[in-house]
């Protein structure tokens, strides 16, 4: 039975009671005659239902409570998990971008590193080839100095071996 139902009921019977009662002889219209036991019992018996309706009620109440309690309870802590779900994220995402940043500068270090060597090793080659030409061009008027001097101490050639063969 639901909570006010047998008040209802009790309310309903007293109504039956005075709906069911007889009009005096004299002078009627809204007055009528009833048992003043019966609507007193009836009365006695809502009375005595009020405490149990006023507990349920409140209990009612208390559990309605209760669960909006623990609703809220839930509803924190769904937020807190979705709010330490976002700041997980956040530093997932902060590290994914410091690992990027730092590939990134390994990236142009390389990069320059290669220029540099190609640079330094370019500019070895050219002093290397350069000092070889030198070289070269010393070697080269060396052979040429020595030349002349052979030419200059060997006097005149030999004529008279000039047999055509």
């Amino acid at each position: 039975m639901q909570p006010g139902e047998e008040i209802e009921n009790l309310v309903d019977e007293l109504e039956t009671i005075v709906s069911e009662a007889k009009s005096p002889l004299t002078g009627g219209g809204q007055k009528k005659i009833v048992d003043a036991q019966d609507v007193y019992e009836i009365l006695d018996e809502i009375r005595s239902q009020f405490p149990q309706e006023f507990q349920d009620a409140r209990r009612i109440v208390k559990e309605q409570d209760e669960i909006m309690v623990r609703a809220q309870q839930q509803a924190d802590s769904i937020i807190a998990d979705a709010q330490q779900q976002a700041m997980i994220l956040a530093g997932d995402q902060e590290v994914v971008r410091l690992a990027q940043q730092q590939a990134d500068d390994i990236r142009d270090q390389a990069q320059q590193y290669e220029r540099d060597t190609r640079y330094n090793a370019e500019e070895y080659a050219e002093n290397v080839l350069a000092h070889l030409e030198d070289n070269l061009q010393s070697i080269t008027g060396s052979v040429t100095r020595c030349r002349q001097i052979l030419a200059e101490n060997s006097g005149p050639r030999n004529t008279t071996n000039n047999v055509p063969w």
